[in-house]
């Protein structure tokens, strides 16, 4: 991966549409569609995003991302931006967290 992580996955994620970027209340960029969040991003190292509870678990279980880094009981997650898997694992996360508010915008 040329390009920084942050990068990357930033440009990933506004190819999607609907998607904006803007300043998130906690510092790094929030991913929004339709004025929810999809996730957020720290620096070029961490992703945190809001999942249901039991696909939190699912996910957790499954070692695809960590409880969240402060809200651990919580239906956050967080994934930690290591290596280009860890990349692409968070951007099929927040792909996953987009469909859904997509889909609730069309119910």
């Amino acid at each position: 991966m040329k390009q920084s992580k942050r990068d990357f996955l930033m440009e990933q994620l506004l190819l999607w549409p609907g998607v904006t970027v803007q300043p998130h209340r906690f510092g790094g960029d929030e991913f929004v569609l339709d004025g929810k969040e999809i996730g957020h991003l720290h620096g070029d190292h961490l992703v945190d995003l809001m999942l249901t509870k039991p696909v939190r678990d699912r996910v957790v279980e499954a070692g695809l991302a960590s409880p969240h880094h402060i809200y651990p009981d919580s239906g956050w997650v967080s994934v930690y931006l290591k290596t280009t898997e860890d990349v692409k694992q968070a951007i099929e996360l927040l792909r996953m967290n987009y469909e859904r508010i997509e889909k609730s915008r069309k119910a």
